[in-house]
């Protein structure tokens, strides 16, 4: 039996062939340099922040040269796919506004001329491939069992041998075509095998975009290209899926490092020209418990999840602010210097990568994005508030949507200046800042934060003499402060913090300590935004009515 016919009697329904896949996807017509890149995650659930990174990257160099970022779902291992994996993948890149070009929207959803973009629908294509190199010897069906090759494997570890199906420990390479059509006829379980031509005595060399030239062994192992399931495992299907999409660049972790070979000779038997690889180091953080790095984990760190993120309200763009940092050693020197750019301005450079990975902070994330939010006009503060409190907090919503005018004023009180104040750094963090500003919220057993002055006679007579006799809602910031001086006068406190240090026997307190009384009354807190600007916005009846609070105690 020759091998073609072996190829016939494995893959019978199987009529096209790998040039007729060569038309179906041709050569892209882009220019000169494009660059085509593609997340391509397994659904097995949540987009992790390493791999946000990753997508990140993937979406920043065809941006930057015209080129085109798809989205491919390897979900050739079904048993770790989970329920709705495809779709908690496109949410979350629609959650951190990452656009693809092409690719998997959903289960039976996608845009683009080179899919299906779901692996398990792409079993035909592997399948033709397969054939195609065991017709021509460079493939063939292995029957070992799993309890076979556990046999070998210890005999391999017991004699410090190689760990692999390679050589004489492939038991299947050798069988006769024969010997092989009759197993199968026989209904032997079997998977494909790759025969590889390698040797490991020799070396292969390849250039990565991060790490520089690298010098592996030859592959020679048999890897295993289609499982007994009728399904590729990750090599045999990268190397169709990049090669018939036309993929420039392949971002991944460094631990796809020692699989360089296998891919490398993978494409040279098919006769596909290698891509660019970038393997890139692992996103550590501290462990809180021992003090030592480790890699982000999923199922230990909260901050792991993109969905975090997004349910605390972080905005999109300080996130992927942090991750450039991590990214490119000379991105935060080239922020500093440009704080007002778009990260669309900065010029990406694999070679400022790290090869080493990158130590995940999640305070200087936040930091990041309390500066970010700072800089926002309060007309989009707003509308961030209110697009996240519709989804996570109905109350809040309703109230934002209530006193649109007014909350566009609140959220602009210290904003728009040289030193814009910094509250908060998410948006689920507003709610906490503000409440107070709110009549609906200011109900219940209040916790006033009274300070040197906590007399509550006394207090009650500070509001209501400042009620009868100094205040006016007219007055511009110096006038009202003045005012403030004045009573402090009238009512023995010093007119300036500066007198009462100088004479404190002189004086009950200063004109600080009587602005705290009425910051308090009027909030319950002892740290608020400027408190003129809050008492302008409250207008005389809800700043007489949160003074009587008090007085009425």
């Amino acid at each position: 039996m020759t091998d073609k016919e072996l190829a016939e009697l494995i893959f019978p329904n199987i009529t096209k062939t790998p040039e007729d896949y060569e038309k179906i996807y041709p050569e892209r017509k882009l220019e000169s340099g494009a660059a085509v890149s593609r997340f391509a995650p397994s659904p097995t659930g949540f987009v992790h922040m390493g791999s946000l990174l990753t997508t990140v990257i993937e979406r920043k160099i065809p941006d930057e040269t015209n080129g085109v970022f798809y989205l491919r779902i390897e979900d050739t291992d079904q048993k770790r796919s989970v329920e709705n994996g495809i779709k908690g993948i496109v949410d979350d890149l629609k959650n951190f506004e990452i656009k693809i070009d092409e690719g998997a929207l959903g289960e039976d959803e996608e845009i683009g001329d080179y899919g299906p973009y779901i692996q398990s629908k792409r079993k035909e294509i592997y399948e033709c491939y397969a054939k195609d190199l065991i017709s021509k010897g460079l493939a063939y069906p292995c029957f070992c069992t799993p309890e076979e090759l556990d046999e070998t494997r210890n005999l391999q570890e017991l004699n410090k041998e190689r760990i692999g199906y390679y050589g004489s420990f492939a038991k299947c390479r050798n069988l006769s075509n024969e010997e092989r059509a009759e197993r199968i006829k026989n209904g032997e379980p079997y998977i494909i095998r790759l025969k590889s031509p390698g040797n490991y005595e020799n070396k292969v060399m390849f250039n990565d975009l991060v790490r520089g030239k690298i010098v592996f062994p030859e592959n020679d192992l048999d890897v295993v290209l289609i499982k007994s399931d009728g399904l590729p495992i990750y090599h045999f299907a990268h190397a169709i899926d990049d090669h018939l999409m036309r993929t420039t660049h392949v971002l991944r972790g460094e631990e796809w490092l020692s699989s360089v070979p296998v891919h490398i000779q993978l494409f040279k038997i098919l006769g596909f020209e290698l891509p660019q690889y970038a393997h890139l180091g692992l996103v550590m953080k501290i462990d809180e418990e021992t003090g030592a790095k480790r890699k982000l984990s999923k199922r230990k760190d909260k901050e792991a999840a993109v969905s975090f993120y997004h349910e605390q309200g972080i905005p999109v763009e300080a996130v992927k602010l942090y991750l450039m940092t991590i990214g490119n050693s000379n991105f935060e020197e080239w922020l500093n210097q440009n704080p007002d750019a778009s990260i669309n301005d900065f010029k990406f450079n694999f070679k400022k990568m790290s090869a080493s990975g990158s130590l995940f902070d999640l305070e200087k994330l936040i930091n990041i994005s309390r500066n970010y939010i700072s800089r926002l006009k309060a007309q989009e503060v707003y509308e961030r508030a209110l697009k996240h409190s519709k989804e996570f907090d109905t109350e809040f919503y309703e109230l934002l949507t209530k006193y649109k005018d007014y909350c566009v004023n609140m959220f602009n009180i210290e904003r728009e200046q040289k030193k814009p104040r910094k509250d908060y750094a998410m948006f689920s963090e507003i709610k906490g800042y503000t409440w107070y500003m709110f009549d609906e919220l200011f109900t219940g057993d209040i916790n006033y934060e009274f300070q040197s002055i906590n007399d509550l006679e006394e207090i009650k007579n500070i509001l209501k003499v400042y009620l009868e006799k100094y205040y006016n809602e007219e007055d511009d910031e110096q006038t009202w402060f003045e005012r403030l001086k004045d009573l402090s006068e009238e009512l023995g406190y010093a007119r300036e913090v500066k007198e009462y240090k100088e004479n404190p026997d002189n004086y009950k307190g200063h004109v600080g300590d009587i602005s705290m009384v009425l910051r308090v009354a009027l909030s319950s807190k002892s740290m608020t935004p400027n408190l003129y600007q809050i008492m302008k916005l409250f207008g005389r009846e809800r700043l007489t009515n949160r003074f009587n609070l008090v007085i009425n105690k």
